[in-house]
């Protein structure tokens, strides 16, 4: 069967690829400029303004993998001296890797793994840091980019991942840490670059970034990219996306400063429908903790168990508009507007062990679908700078929000055997029930077809759930210098959360409903002693809060929204409280070699309480208790003039301490919890062996993984290998080669709670050709 339209449309990226073609050919193509401008005349000392973030010192080397300061104001302090774990991956460390998306990109950072998704809990990015969901934590520019979705970094400067509970500084949620992306902004000068990248596996990426300044004060940006891709060790796995990205600023070097960005990105996918679990002989009834499924494809890790109809569809459109006043030479001023919104359109098809399947050689096809569209209002003003009380300067920034949100979800009606067949089709998968007998919704585990001729039938559902939710907040923070050894670091935030969802039948009549009010505060505490200029050594407690309805039905939380049923059985507001998380670090930073490379090391204890258990099928209480305690160590910088290094590790003892008073949860306790490994690290290095040329290459390690809390699914360990060589032909032109997964090593980075892995792409060439003027 031929692939089925979405009902989203998306357009062809073909005029733009040949747009940017068209483009390299006239040779007009040119390096970005990272070096920072002055923006701001007015700033005093060394400081100077780079996009309206202040930057204390020198201004940084723009190739180097060493980054003084995050990007939000809400950050008071040099990365040196802030008390906490903030990791920043910069433009460089993006280009010298080879990343092509937001995962490719956090693979750099240990403590982060990603969670697969299915049909209830959505396809896209799916981040876990220090063993925490942070699927509803990712932001652009310090404000929540809602929705799932697949992340693409063509128009990203660098990405900051904070580790901790994380709500003081964005909010609801944030239990393990946070994602900030800093998207690339006009800026004044000339610039152009342009590339194109080409592979194997049919790999072809073009993309184009050229910055003008029309005037003394005003300038613009135009980011382009479309990318197409076959996945090297899987069957039938392909990506196609583009998009584009303007940014236009005003009054650049003056007081008041306009930016106004555009990001478009639209993607038509095949979908990995991953790898099943083994069952092992007898059955899923003998699953345990000392004898978990692993994923096992059958013999051919290459196999794809979907179906010609799987398709995969989404959009992203974000608009923003930012408006930054100096109201005095230490004071500003800054109000963003931001209007985005979110939608996916799938069916992807699972390979299933509900149906008997693998421990038999079979494997049952079992469609996912969904239709969502998340779109979301926001409006942040934030005051900023700094000034002295009793002669103790403070370095502050405070700020008000206002966020709507609005979800809805809906899916297909895929009618999975249309013709009459024995019920044992519908409760089981066995190798006599492959191919025609069950309507091809019965594979074969070693020999899956997907271009069986699957007779089945799609119609859109338009049951939907409709989600809604409105955020008021209120937050502050201060970097208090008691003395040039000793400081004081305080934030504090507080949130009215308001959610509530309805869902209705194909006929539009309401079937069910809930709502929720949440308001609470949230903090973080810390004390920094400083032994010499560039070191620090801090202690720090930070919190934070999950209300219900934290992702409005775009993760796998759900809607535990209901409370009490009224007389006409209608759900009332729910008696659900915020789960609470708090974390208790220690830790020390340096910045050595003449500031050209930072260190870091922490010792951290993340304990959840009130954790949402679910009881029984309509039923939720706050009765768990999770805890995730460990280290960590990071390098970032220059060991020397030519050779660099981006560096971690990461050691995380997870726990289930109390999953409630349900004996199949409290029979879980102790267990450890998914997607979080004990041991992780990454590292990441190049030498520049010429002027002209420069080698580099990374190993990234992750520890054995469970999929889920019962620990009876799991996905080993891996060692994954990579090599770059770049070589600069001229000043204008350089290629680069990048050869991921050097040793083609079969490993997984997705696990889900149930049913299935997703296997990484195998060994990949990329050489990509760079235009510079």
């Amino acid at each position: 069967m031929a692939r089925q339209p979405a009902q989203l449309p998306v357009s062809s990226p073909r005029l733009l690829a040949s747009a940017i073609g068209v483009a390299i050919t006239a040779g007009s193509a040119g390096h970005m400029v990272f070096a920072a401008e002055k923006t701001d005349s007015k700033a005093t000392g060394n400081a100077i303004a780079l996009d309206a973030t202040a930057i204390t010192g020198e201004a940084q080397d723009s190739t180097s993998y060493q980054v003084e300061k995050a990007s939000s104001p809400k950050y008071t302090a040099p990365l040196v001296d802030t008390p906490r774990s903030v990791t920043v991956i910069p433009q460089q460390v993006l280009k010298d890797t080879g990343a092509l998306n937001m995962q490719d990109a956090l693979r750099t950072v240990p403590g982060i793994t990603f969670g697969a998704g299915e049909g209830g809990n959505p396809q896209g990015d799916r981040p876990f840091i220090r063993g925490f969901d942070a699927q509803g934590d990712t932001y652009l520019d310090g404000v929540r980019d809602t929705g799932s979705q697949s992340r693409e970094i063509f128009a990203v400067e660098n990405i900051e991942v904070s580790k901790g509970p994380n709500s003081a500084i964005g909010g609801r949620g944030a239990a393990g840490g946070s994602i900030n992306l800093v998207s690339k902004k006009a800026h004044l000068g000339n610039s152009f670059d342009g590339g194109f990248t080409w592979g194997s596996d049919q790999t072809q990426r073009y993309t184009m970034d050229g910055n003008y300044q029309f005037s003394d004060t005003a300038a613009g940006r135009l980011n382009l990219m479309s990318h197409e891709s076959n996945v090297a060790g899987r069957d039938k796995v392909d990506y196609d996306r583009w998009g584009i990205a303007p940014s236009l600023a005003f009054g650049l070097g003056t007081d008041t400063r306009v930016n106004l960005d555009y990001y478009h990105l639209e993607s038509n996918d095949t979908p990995d429908s991953g790898i099943p679990y083994t069952i092992p002989a007898g059955g899923s009834a003998v699953r345990t903790k000392s004898n978990p499924d692993k994923p096992y494809a059958g013999g051919d890790h290459s196999n794809f168990y979907g179906l010609d109809r799987d398709f995969r569809k989404g959009r992203t459109d974000t608009a923003t508009f930012a408006i930054e006043h100096d109201l005095s030479d230490s004071l500003t001023i800054k109000n963003t507007l931001r209007h985005g919104t979110s939608m996916q359109d799938y069916i992807l098809t699972q390979p299933d062990d509900s149906k008997g399947n693998v421990n038999n050689g079979s494997v049952w096809r079992r469609a996912n679908t969904r239709v969502s569209n998340t779109e979301t209002t926001t409006n942040q003003t934030d005051l900023f700078g700094n000034f002295y009380v009793a002669g103790f300067k403070n370095s502050f920034s405070t700020g008000v929000e206002y966020t709507r949100e609005e979800s809805s979800k809906s899916s297909y009606n895929v009618n999975t055997d249309t013709t009459p067949r024995t019920s044992a089709v519908t409760t089981n998968c066995n190798p006599g029930l492959i191919g025609a007998a069950s309507g091809y919704n019965c594979t074969s585990l070693s020999n899956p077809n997907p271009n069986d001729p699957w007779n089945g039938a799609i119609s859109r559902n338009y049951a939907v759930t409709d989600t809604q939710s409105d955020t008021y907040a209120l937050y502050a923070f201060d970097t208090l210098e008691l003395s040039e050894q000793w400081l004081v670091n305080m934030g504090l935030r507080y949130d009215h959360f308001e959610t509530g969802y309805k869902t209705y039948t194909n006929a539009g009549t309401t079937t069910s409903k809930g709502s929720d009010t949440s308001e609470f505060v949230t903090g973080q505490f810390g004390i920094v002693y400083k032994p010499a200029e560039n070191g620090s050594i801090y202690a720090s407690y930070a919190t934070s809060a999950t209300p219900p309805g934290n992702t409005l039905g775009e993760g796998q939380e759900g809607n535990p929204l209901g409370g009490t049923p009224d007389r006409n059985g209608n759900l009332l507001k729910s008696d659900m409280e915020p789960e609470t998380t708090k974390n208790y670090e220690i830790g020390t930073k340096w910045d050595l070699l003449n500031d050209r490379l930072s260190l870091t090391a922490d010792i951290f204890r993340t304990e959840k309480e009130n954790a949402r258990v679910q009881v029984d099928t309509t039923s939720y209480e706050n009765a768990g208790k999770t805890r995730v305690q460990g280290i960590e160590l990071s390098a970032s910088g220059k060991i020397t003039d030519k050779w660099q290094v981006f560096a971690g590790y990461a050691y995380m003892d997870s726990e289930q301490v109390d999953g409630g008073d349900l004996p199949a949860n409290k029979a879980n306790n102790g267990n450890e919890l998914p997607n979080t490994p004990k041991n992780s690290a990454s590292l990441w290095t190049t030498y520049q062996v010429t002027p002209k040329l420069t080698i580099g290459g990374g190993a990234f390690y992750v520890d054995d993984v469970f999929g889920n809390v019962a620990n009876t699914t799991m996905v080993d360990s891996y060692v994954r290998y990579d090599a770059m060589a770049a070589y600069k032909l001229s000043k204008n032109v350089d290629l680069q080669l990048n050869v991921q997964n050097l040793t083609n090593e079969t490993y997984y980075d997705k696990a889900f709670s149930t049913h299935f892995a997703n296997q990484a792409a195998g060994r990949t060439a990329l050489l990509s050709t760079n235009f510079h003027f």
